[in-house]
C-alpha cells in the first residue's frame, strides 16, 4: 500500500487529492471527445460551419422539398426581442434560399450580441450550407433600436432522403462586455 507519511490522516488527504486529480483529468481529457462521439452517434447537438459556404454549381433538385424550422432562443438574462421572420420553409435542394431574423433592444443603451446556430437532426448539419448569416458576427445594437438581420443557406443535393425536416435554432447570447474588452485592448 502506497504510504505518504506516518500520519494516516495526512496519508487519506493525500489519496484524496490524488484522486481529486485524477477526476478532472477524466472529465477533461476523457468525456469531451466522449461527449462528441455520442452526439454524433444519437443525431443530437448538430453544429454548423462557423464561416460562410462557397456554394458548387449543382442545380436545384425539383422533385424533392425539404422543411425547414427555425427557431430563435435568448439565453439566460438576453433582454432582446429575438425571432424568426418566418418559422417554417419548404425548400428544393440546391436552391438559394433567403430569410431574416427579427432583433429588438428594448434598453436605453447600445449591446452586442452573438448568434449561435445548431442544426437537427445533427447528421443534417453537413448538408446545410450558410451562405450569408448574421450569426458569422456579432450584431451591435443601439439603445431601442431594431434590426433586420439575414440568413442566406443551400440545402445540399446530397442530403439523406430519410431527412425531410431540418430545425435550424439560434441562441443569442450578450456579448456587450466581452465586446467592449476586445475594443478596449487593441
Amino acid at each position: 500500500m502506497l504510504r505518504i507519511s506516518d500520519n494516516p490522516a495526512l496519508d487519506t488527504s493525500a489519496k484524496l487529492v490524488v484522486v481529486a486529480i485524477a477526476m478532472f483529468a477524466f472529465v477533461f481529457v476523457v468525456m469531451v471527445p466522449l461527449y462528441d462521439v455520442l452526439c454524433d452517434a444519437l443525431g443530437i447537438n448538430g453544429k454548423t460551419a462557423g464561416e460562410a459556404y462557397t456554394s458548387v454549381e449543382a442545380g436545384v433538385d425539383e422533385s424533392r422539398e425539404v422543411t425547414i424550422q427555425f427557431i430563435a432562443t435568448n439565453n439566460e438574462g438576453m433582454p432582446w426581442e429575438f425571432r424568426p421572420q418566418v418559422t417554417m420553409m419548404k425548400v428544393n435542394p440546391g436552391a438559394v434560399n433567403d430569410t431574416v431574423f427579427y432583433a429588438r433592444n428594448p434598453l436605453p443603451q447600445a449591446m452586442v450580441a452573438q448568434a449561435i446556430p445548431s442544426v437537427s437532426p445533427a447528421r443534417a448539419a453537413a448538408y446545410f450550407h450558410k451562405t450569408e448569416c448574421f450569426c458569422f458576427n456579432q450584431q451591435p445594437l443601439e439603445g431601442l433600436g431594431d434590426a433586420q438581420m439575414p440568413l442566406q443557406f443551400i440545402v445540399d443535393q446530397d442530403l439523406p432522403a430519410d431527412i425531410g425536416t431540418i430545425t435550424l435554432s439560434y441562441t443569442i447570447f450578450d456579448v456587450t462586455d466581452m465586446a467592449a474588452e476586445a475594443l478596449a485592448s487593441r
